[in-house]
Order: structure tokens, then sequence, then C-alpha cells
């Protein structure tokens, strides 16, 4: 236990049941979270290209599982590729959740900072370094972008572009007061203080799905915290897009969440539905 993180505090945090499948001692000062649920050969590419590139000597590497079914998790592999933690979400709930268990362990273990980063590999784990580095000189919220100078993106679907470069990006700027280009990936890095703040109270039942990550979005600039986006590689696969958002529904959610986060539904105190 930490002692910046009251008893008082804690008491109301909602987070959800999670098992620790295994977790060896903590090394470093941040983690990587990576959310995942059958990820298949996804996981397995994103791993070997983070142990290629030494993440695991930067950052401890966090695996919250939502129940995957496909073996792409045996614990052997991951410990081979340098994986710290495997956590098993029991509760309900979809991604929010998922960080809510994972963002819970990793304030529970002292880290001063978590980037998080989607465990479907389409996004370059090189960028981490960046991340941590601007965790380390007082940056509170890092968000990748794909759509800045030095970013790239590559057969990004084109509904998706356009929802997140005219619809989604847009209107999170404008309600939150910071210049956001890319907010629909969940390529991110918080600082511990930020996390910890009960004015975003992060730790409440009413973040299940993707309500987490445009939230963050809409609230952290106006706290006056330290907000960033840096360039980022983020590449589609050619054919199928590997994702949890089904085509209508999913996406009719986002927009549903989108438009609360931006009118302030989620904040602490507010009357949820």
């Amino acid at each position: 236990m930490t002692t910046e993180i009251s008893a008082e505090a804690r008491k109301k945090w909602q987070v959800p049941s999670f098992e620790i499948s295994f977790y060896g001692k903590k090394d470093r000062d941040w983690c990587v979270v990576i959310p995942v649920i059958n990820e298949g050969i996804r996981i397995r590419k994103l791993l070997y290209k983070m142990a290629e590139k030494n993440i695991p000597k930067l950052a401890d590497i966090i695996i919250v599982d939502s129940g995957s079914t496909d073996g792409s998790l045996d614990k052997g592999y991951l410990q081979e590729k340098g994986v710290k933690g495997l956590l098993v979400k029991t509760g309900p709930g979809k991604l929010s959740s998922q960080l809510r268990c994972a963002y819970y362990f990793a304030l529970e273990e002292g880290y001063r900072g978590i980037v998080t980063i989607d465990g479907n590999d389409k996004d370059d784990p090189g960028a981490i370094e960046r991340f941590i580095g601007a965790l380390e000189e007082g940056v509170d919220f890092v968000q990748a972008s794909r759509f800045i100078p030095g970013g790239m993106e590559e057969n990004t679907p084109k509904s998706r572009y356009l929802a997140v470069r005219l619809l989604h990006a847009p209107l999170l700027s404008i309600s939150s007061g910071f210049h956001w280009t890319d907010t629909t990936q969940g390529f991110r890095a918080y600082s511990r203080r930020m996390l910890l703040d009960s004015r975003l109270s992060i730790f409440r039942d009413v973040f299940q799905g993707y309500e987490l990550l445009a939230y963050l979005s809409y609230r952290v600039p106006g706290l006056g915290y330290r907000c960033m986006e840096i360039p980022t590689v983020r590449k589609y696969p050619e054919g199928k897009v590997p994702t949890k958002i089904s085509s209508l529904k999913g996406n009719l959610e986002l927009i549903r969440v989108l438009f609360r986060a931006c009118l302030g539904y989620y904040n602490p105190g507010r009357k949820q539905d």
C-alpha cells in the first residue's frame, strides 16, 4: 500500500473484481498497461516488438485480460517476453472496467505513471520511451497522434478517419480547451498525481466501456494539468480490421459517449441515468 492513497479515498473507489494470475516484484518507476481479450497472434507480435525494443528495461509490463479463451496468454511465453504481471478481470464491463482494474493495481503498487497501449499490434511500441520521457519532464497526460507532424497512419478505415478528424477530436478540443487531433486511440500515458485527483474520480462504475477515454480527454485539460500529443505510427492491417467495436451499434455508442463526455455527464457529482 502507498501512503499517497488515503484509506478514506480508497473506500469510495469502485473497482471491478479481478484476479492476479501472476506478478513479480515492482522493478521500474513506470508501467505499461495492455488491455486484451482474445487478441491471438496480435498480442504476441506486440510483445515480441516490445522485447526487441527493450521496453521491459524501461517499464514493468502489465497485461489486463477480460477473459481470453484463445490461449494467447500462456504464462511461460509472457514471462519470456518480459511481462511483469497478468491481471484477469472477473467483474462486469469492458475496456474502461479493464483499465480501472489495472490502474488501481498500478497505483497500489506505487508506480509513478502509466502508459497504456492496445494489445492489437496497431501501434509502434518504440514510442513508449518518449511517453516515459514526457512523464519524467512533468507532463501529466500524453496522447499519441498519427495526425501531427512526424506521425503516420496506414490503412485507417475511411469512416473511422473521418469520424476522428471531423467529429471526435474537434468536439473534445472545443469542450476541453486543448487542441487534440487523435482522441479515439488508447495509446496514452498518465501521471500518478493526475490519476489520483479526486476531481477526476476515475474509479466509478459509470466507466464500463469507452467512457473513460473520452472523459479524460475532456476533463483533464480543464483541471490545469499539463497535456501534450506526440507523433506515433498507427497501422491497420489490410483486409478485415481487428476491432472490438461493431460497425453500427459500437460506433453509435462511441458517439453517445462522446457527446455525454463533452457535456460533462461523467463529471463527479453529476447524476448519471
